[in-house]
C-alpha cells in the first residue's frame, strides 16, 4: 500500500485530495490540525507519532524531524542497500508528501504582531520533508501548491504519475522553498533596518507568459514580487493582453501620477516618459490638460488617472488610440465605451509600491539596487537662489513642474504653466538639447511659452540652458543646484530678470 504524508496550513481542496488518494488505496499519515481536519471529513488517518514512535515535542517545534520520515523519503527504490537499510530499522517509504508552509509571509506583514510571534511562523519541519522528497523525486511525488492537487490525483488515477510530472513537482519545491528563506532572510535585514544586506535574495512568481519582448522574437514573461501588489493587482477590464512594452509604460505612467495621488492628475507616457501630464478640476480636465501637451506623441500611448473615470472621460479617451488607459476605477458606462476599442486594455485598480521596496536594475554579471526615488518634497529645504521672488502663480508652476519632472527621463526639462506640462524635453545628451526640445514641442502645438516656469531634474552646468530659456519667455526656474558655475547660472537668470529656486534635490531617471 503506498503511503503519503500530508502535513499543510492551507487547508483549501485538502479533503478532495486526500480522500481521492484514499479511494486508491493509499495510506494516510498526518500532523495535528491537518489530520484533525482529514478526520472531521470521515478519513482514517495515522498520526505522524504513530510512524516515529516518538511523540510531539516542544509545542509541536519537533514532530517530523525523524529518521522514521526523513528515511522513508530519501531512500533510493533502485538501491538495494538502501531499501535494506531502512528494512533493518522497521523504516517503511513514503511515496507522496503533501505540505505547505507555515504562513510566514503574511505574519510578517501584519501589523503589531510581535518579532516573536512572526518567528513562531519560520516552518522547520515543512520545509525539510519537501527538500527531502523533491530531492528524491524519482520514487517520492511532492505537492507545495494546493493548484496542483487536480493534476497529480489525476496522473495517480491513471497511473501516470511519471518522473517528467515528479520533476515539474520537484522544480516547484526548490523555488518555493527558496523564496520562502527569502521572505526570512529580508525579515530579519529588515529588523536591523538594512536596505542593502550582505546577501540579497529576490523570489518572484511567473504570473504570466508574454506574447513577446520589446521585440518580436524576444520571448517575455512577467513576474511579480507579491501576489495581488504592484501591476500584479490591477484588474483588466477589457482589451487585449498585455504586452512587455504595455507593462513598461504602465510603470512610467503610474510613477507620473505618484507625485499626485491626492489630486485629479492625469498622464500620458510613450516609451515610458511622459509626453503630458497634469492636474484639473476632475478627469476630464485633467485628460484635456495633458493631452494638450503634445497630441502627436499621445498616438499609441498609455494613460494613468488618480481618479475614477466617468463616462466623459472615457468619449474623449476613446477618440485617441491609446494601448492601455489605468484608473482607480471605472463607471459602467465608461467601460462601456472604452470596450468598443478592442485593442484598448482597461486596467482598473490601484498599483502601490510597499514600503521599503527597492528599485533594481539589471546589469552584466548583477543588479544594481537603490531607495526609490521620493513622490513627496520638503520645500523647507529649497532656497530662492535669484534676487527676484516668485510670484504665487509661479510657485505653484514650479510646484507642478518639479514634482512632474522626475518621470521625465533624463536628461530632463518640463515646462508648466496651470497645473500641466506644456513642452518637455526627454532623454537627451545635453540640458540644453532637453531645453530646446521642450521649448520647440510647446510651441509646435502652439502653446505660449512666455511666463511659463521650468522643472530640471539637474542642475545646469553652464548658463546656455538659462538664455535659452530666457529668449522663450521662461520666468522660473526650478532646478536642484550644486554646479560649479551655479554662480554664473545665477547670474544669468538675474540678468533675464527671471527667478530661480534650488531645491538641493537631483531626479536624475535613467
Amino acid at each position: 500500500m503506498p503511503r503519503a504524508l500530508l502535513s499543510v496550513s492551507d487547508k483549501s481542496g485538502l479533503a478532495e485530495f486526500a480522500g481521492g488518494l484514499a479511494a486508491l488505496g493509499w495510506e494516510l499519515i498526518s500532523t495535528g490540525g491537518t489530520a484533525k481536519a482529514l478526520r472531521a471529513v470521515g478519513l482514517a488517518v495515522a498520526d505522524v507519532s504513530d510512524v516515529t514512535r516518538f511523540p510531539e515535542m516542544l509545542d509541536g517545534r519537533v514532530k517530523t524531524l525523524h529518521p522514521a520520515v526523513h528515511g522513508g523519503l530519501l531512500a533510493r527504490r533502485d538501491l538495494p542497500e538502501h531499501m535494506a537499510a531502512i528494512a533493518a530499522h522497521g523504516i517503511e517509504p513514503i511515496d507522496l508528501v503533501c505540505v505547505n508552509l507555515y504562513p510566514f509571509q503574511r505574519a510578517a506583514a501584519t501589523a503589531g504582531l510581535s518579532a516573536s510571534d512572526v518567528i513562531e511562523q519560520i516552518d522547520i519541519g515543512g520545509p525539510s520533508m519537501l527538500r527531502s522528497a523533491a530531492k528524491n523525486f524519482k520514487a517520492v511525488a511532492v505537492v507545495v501548491d494546493p493548484a496542483d492537487y487536480p493534476r497529480v490525483l489525476g496522473a495517480l488515477q491513471q497511473g501516470n504519475a511519471d518522473v517528467e510530472l515528479r520533476r515539474d513537482l520537484a522544480e516547484k519545491v526548490y523555488a518555493h522553498t527558496a523564496a520562502y528563506d527569502a521572505a526570512i532572510a529580508r525579515w530579519f535585514a529588515r529588523q536591523r533596518d538594512d536596505a542593502f544586506p550582505e546577501r540579497a535574495t529576490i523570489a518572484l512568481a511567473r504570473k504570466q507568459m508574454l506574447r513577446y519582448g520589446e521585440n518580436p522574437g524576444q520571448r517575455a514573461a512577467f513576474f511579480v514580487e507579491h501576489a495581488g501588489r504592484g501591476l500584479g493587482a490591477l484588474a483588466q477590464k477589457g482589451g487585449k493582453e498585455l504586452s512587455f512594452n504595455n507593462l513598461l509604460d504602465l510603470e512610467g505612467a503610474l510613477l507620473a501620477t505618484d507625485p499626485f495621488a491626492s489630486q485629479p492628475a492625469c498622464a500620458i507616457v510613450k516609451h515610458t516618459t511622459p509626453c503630458g501630464l497634469a492636474v484639473g478640476t476632475n478627469a476630464a480636465d485633467a485628460y484635456r490638460k495633458a493631452l494638450a501637451c503634445d497630441p502627436v506623441s499621445a498616438f499609441g500611448s498609455v494613460i494613468a488617472f488618480t481618479v475614477p473615470v466617468d463616462a466623459e472621460t472615457a468619449e474623449l479617451v476613446a477618440n485617441l488610440f491609446v494601448e492601455c488607459v489605468v484608473a482607480p476605477t471605472f463607471s459602467d458606462e465608461a467601460v462601456d465605451t472604452l470596450s468598443r476599442k478592442k485593442n484598448l486594455r482597461v486596467l482598473e485598480g490601484t498599483a502601490r509600491w510597499s514600503e521599503g521596496e527597492l528599485d533594481l536594475k539589471r546589469v552584466r554579471g548583477g543588479v544594481l539596487m537603490q531607495e526609490r526615488s521620493p513622490v513627496t518634497f520638503d520645500e523647507g529645504s529649497w532656497k530662492i537662489a535669484t534676487t527676484r521672488q516668485p510670484t504665487s502663480t509661479e510657485m505653484d508652476d514650479l510646484r507642478f513642474a518639479w514634482r512632474a519632472v522626475g518621470s521625465v527621463k533624463s536628461n530632463a526639462i518640463l515646462l508648466a504653466r496651470n497645473g500641466a506640462s506644456i513642452g518637455i524635453g526627454a532623454g537627451q545628451m545635453s540640458r540644453v538639447d532637453a531645453a530646446f526640445v521642450a521649448v520647440h514641442k510647446a510651441r509646435l502645438v502652439g502653446h505660449d511659452t512666455a511666463g511659463a516656469a521650468l522643472g530640471s531634474d539637474a542642475f545646469f552646468p553652464f548658463r546656455d540652458g538659462i538664455d535659452q530659456a530666457a529668449e522663450a519667455g521662461i520666468t522660473a526656474i526650478i532646478q536642484p543646484g550644486g554646479s560649479v558655475r551655479d554662480d554664473e547660472v545665477v547670474a544669468a537668470a538675474n540678468e533675464h530678470g527671471m527667478t530661480m529656486v534650488f531645491t538641493g534635490q537631483r531626479l536624475f531617471r535613467h
